[in-house]
């Protein structure tokens, strides 16, 4: 089950990881950040291939994507690991236990399961999701070229943080991607996810000028990354690279480290949603709060609810060949 990993160099006894912007020096008989690549003896490996964790059929809309084939199913699976360390991380079991990989249970699989099952329960889609799916690349991409092959369409669920190298790999086989923009402060990213600002940001701009859907989504931590002129800066970002872009603001709930913040109230993801709906942004959704229009689509030339959702639940669907049907504005999106 341990396969020799991609997109490494060797300089004798070291490697240096090229999969993710850590791009990590990792000695032999150690691991790399994310606790799942491992160097023997300057053959770098990774343990998670196939090793899967969280295996399950889940409506496109919870990725979250709201312009990609809504109301359809999507086959989700993760192994475990991460590259961040995120202390507000929702699903810490997984992606925090790259070091102790072999203590959380999995079901060996290869592609042609995943694939399969993913047919044999009506999913349009695979969904490398969970957990952060740049880890498990070997795998992910082992599974999205047979997904092709077989007319599903692949989607990442991802921090943004996958080097070049692995964003270029990804681009022909990946169909949409969700990207958390987690702030828009270095500081934020350092002290608060392990990680760094400027890479996310070029793979947002890099997945959407090479043809792939893109869905940004911001967790909204009161005190952290909720001030107005960081929240302005950030869906003007967005707007920069595509004003179809859909803007997800995710209310907080207290968990894993970060148990001293409160919840995201309701008039803060309101506020966010004005901010982006001003920078130019057609689509912004409130995400983690259930009812009162923030999940649905709305045409953004004559304001008709073209999708009413409620939660991950699509309740109508009235696009007609992709348009409004009152004023025929195309809707972004691959429906």
């Amino acid at each position: 089950m341990i396969r020799e990993a991609r997109l490494y160099k060797t300089d004798g006894e070291i490697v240096t990881c090229s999969l993710c912007a850590h791009r990590c020096r990792i000695a032999s008989g150690r691991t790399g950040k994310c606790g799942v690549r491992e160097n023997r003896d300057g053959v770098l490996y990774t343990l998670a291939w196939g090793k899967v964790s969280a295996e399950h059929v889940d409506p496109v809309e919870k990725k979250p994507l709201f312009h990609f084939l809504p109301g359809s199913l999507t086959y989700s699976v993760a192994t475990v690991g991460c590259n961040f360390t995120c202390l507000h991380c929702q699903n810490y079991s997984l992606s925090q236990s790259g070091p102790v990989i072999e203590r959380v249970p999995y079901q060996y699989r290869e592609p042609e399961h995943i694939v399969a099952n993913a047919v044999r329960r009506g999913c349009k889609s695979i969904s490398y999701t969970y957990s952060e799916p740049t880890v498990f690349f070997e795998f992910a991409y082992d599974c999205a070229c047979l997904a092709r092959d077989r007319g599903l369409k692949n989607i990442f669920v991802s921090n943004g943080f996958m080097s070049p190298e692995a964003a270029e790999m990804l681009v022909p086989v990946v169909d949409g991607i969700n990207i958390d923009i987690k702030a828009f402060t270095d500081d934020f990213y350092k002290s608060t996810c392990g990680g760094r600002l400027q890479p996310v940001l070029d793979n947002v701009r890099y997945f959407s000028g090479h043809g792939v859907l893109v869905e940004a989504t911001t967790l909204i931590i009161p005190g952290l990354n909720d001030a107005e002129d960081e929240l302005t800066a950030l869906a003007e970002f967005i707007a920069g690279v595509n004003t179809d872009t859909a803007w997800h603001v995710s209310a907080f709930r207290p968990t894993y480290k970060m148990t001293d913040r409160p919840p995201t109230s309701a008039a803060i993801l309101l506020r966010a949603r004005e901010i982006g709906f001003a920078a130019g942004l057609k689509y912004v959704y409130i995400g983690n709060v259930r009812g009162g229009g923030g999940e649905d689509t709305v045409c953004p030339a004559c304001g008709q609810t073209v999708i009413s959702r409620y939660g991950f639940a699509v309740r109508e669907n009235l696009l007609d060949q992709g348009a409004c049907p009152s004023c025929r504005e195309p809707i972004a999106g691959f429906w």
